[in-house]
């Protein structure tokens, strides 16, 4: 079924994964991406970048360092985009990279809101709250929970927002 059809069928598009893989993984994928990951956490770890400290220095102005990371990934984030799109870069297994335009929605704001507020009381951002948790700080368990609540409540209102 192409885009064409689903919106013919009054299907929202941002149901369709134009980039999802069709490719099958073996179990050693899954190895290679948990150890990748872990990798990646004591990147994490070590930068300071899940450092409670570190977030609540951001969030108070005292300290450039969570802002200098932030606006180096902003960075490399938009020349890879510029790239990709520029050459037309395909993925390691040669499948197409597509990026779907999303219109401006004012709920984006909100949740922006909401999503920065949860990050600056409790000092975690939902990417590296894994890597907290593995660096010691067992009480981020506690947010962990707090954001599949919060995403599975999402779930359950989701049709009933305003668009």
């Amino acid at each position: 079924m192409n885009v064409n059809n689903m919106q013919n069928d009054n299907q929202s598009l941002d149901t369709i994964c134009l980039n999802e893989s069709k490719l099958k993984h073996t179990p050693y994928h899954f190895v290679k991406y948990v150890l990748i990951g872990m990798l990646f956490g004591l990147l994490l770890v070590k930068a300071e970048i899940v450092s409670w400290y570190r977030i609540q220095e951001m969030f108070r102005f005292q300290s450039f360092h969570m802002y200098g990371i932030i606006g180096s990934a902003v960075v490399v984030g938009m020349v890879s985009v510029l790239l990709i799109k520029k050459f037309n870069i395909k993925t390691i297994y040669g499948e197409t990279i597509v990026f779907q335009s999303k219109p401006f929605n004012k709920g984006q704001v909100y949740g922006g809101l909401l999503f920065g507020l949860g990050w600056a009381l409790t000092g975690a951002c939902p990417g590296p709250l894994y890597a907290q948790i593995g660096s010691g700080a067992t009480i981020i368990i506690v947010t962990l929970l707090s954001a599949i609540a919060g995403t599975w409540f999402y779930g359950l209102i989701r049709e009933k927002l305003p668009h």
